[in-house]
């Protein structure tokens, strides 16, 4: 039988940084085939992106259709000198597995598959299992589980319920699942102007202080008290930028970025139009570029909902919290074609130096995916 944390030591020792596969795909697809999957390897391309290399593995063809989408691309290691052990190594020490994907989220993409094996060994197959794995989900999104859904439905494919393997819990295993997350919208703000000498201001037309009205108007901006489940949207500045190195000299441009994070009470294009209304009641001429990498979703409470409750209360004997808080992952695009819910690994240290987990976790959160599977196939969705 699949040992969950050796094959989560071997993902680990492939070092696919996004873009790069770096065999982690290869091993999947290996282990996968073995266990009966038909695996398709999905590359896509884009102009101004890298290309990026995905796997769809299914077995079965029946319903109800049950997926495990997750990610093999990690972030960059940062500093080595602040690791304790080679990021690649995948060392076990004190009963944790350290590694670069370690909580994010090899070792829950070797929980799904091991729990799986154990499935299809115990139980004869109803509906059917699939895994959607990406190569570009820390990296732009662009050519990863979009595209794959995109192909999905163009092949007549249709999922019934998904899990996402992401690091949803703070501290504890079984402490938390997300059941939505909110949006999020990038907004770069320019205000051109004449340059000029700084003693005579009457020859120049300063942005800068133009620049910082609309800024206090946006920062102003009460979006929402919140909602069921949401905590209130919230625009932050990020950056202010007017590129100029010297002292004597009015600048021709001046510009700021900010983000918003936004609950499911507004929508990309309504947050795009409430902020062109707020600056143009100011009277100044500006620019604004939008962009939306990803729109608030909420899984309703529901068949898949319950299906993990009783999972996480059978092995760990807790129902974990359903939240919405964090950034976004794949699960905004998957929630557009059927319920999804993020459960994984404890994910105190992903994207950090020393990213690890504990090994019994894994083993753990086996058990859950397992749980998850008998019921979800027997009847639980429904």
């Amino acid at each position: 039988m699949i040992d969950p944390v050796a094959l989560a030591q071997d993902l680990i020792r492939c070092p696919s940084v996004t873009p790069a596969e770096a065999g982690a795909l290869d091993l999947l697809q290996t282990t996968l085939e073995r266990l009966g999957f038909r695996c398709q390897r999905l590359p896509f391309s884009a102009p101004g992106t890298a290309d990026v290399d995905n796997l769809y593995a299914r077995i079965g063809t029946g319903s109800p259709h049950f997926c495990f989408a997750g990610h093999t691309d990690v972030v960059p290691v940062g500093r080595l000198e602040g690791w304790s052990v080679d990021p690649f190594a995948a060392e076990i020490l004190n009963g944790r597995l350290y590694g670069r994907g370690a909580a994010d989220m090899k070792g829950a993409i070797a929980a799904f598959v091991a729990a799986t094996e154990q499935y299809l060994a115990d139980t004869p197959l109803q509906g059917s299992i699939s895994l959607l794995i990406t190569g570009d989900e820390e990296g732009p999104s662009v050519n990863g589980t979009v595209r794959m859904l995109q192909w999905l439905e163009q092949a007549g494919e249709t999922i019934d319920a998904c899990i996402v393997g992401e690091p949803t819990n703070p501290r504890e295993l079984g402490e938390m699942a997300k059941v939505g997350r909110r949006g999020s919208l990038n907004g770069i703000l320019t205000v051109k102007g004449v340059q000029g000498h700084v003693a005579y201001p009457d020859r120049a037309d300063n942005p800068v202080p133009k620049l910082v009205r609309l800024l206090s108007l946006l920062d102003q901006l009460e979006l929402d008290q919140g909602m069921a489940r949401f905590q209130p949207s919230n625009l932050e500045l990020t950056t202010i930028d007017v590129g100029n190195p010297t002292t004597n000299v009015i600048p021709a441009e001046a510009r700021a970025g900010f983000n918003i994070r936004f609950n499911a009470l507004h929508t990309g294009a309504g947050l795009d139009a409430l902020l062109r209304r707020t600056l143009d009641g100011a009277g100044i001429a500006y620019d604004l570029q939008v962009t939306i990498s990803g729109e608030a979703f909420l899984t309703q409470d529901g068949p898949l909902q319950a299906v993990l409750g009783r999972a996480c209360t059978k092995v760990l004997g807790r129902v974990p919290d359903w939240s919405t808080t964090g950034g976004t992952s794949d699960a905004r695009f998957i929630a557009k074609v059927c319920p999804v819910i993020e459960f994984g690994l404890v994910g105190a240290t992903m994207h950090q130096v020393d990213e690890q987990v504990l090994v019994a976790d894994i083993g753990r959160l086996a058990q859950v995916y397992r749980a998850v599977l008998d019921d979800a196939l027997g009847g639980g969705l429904g």
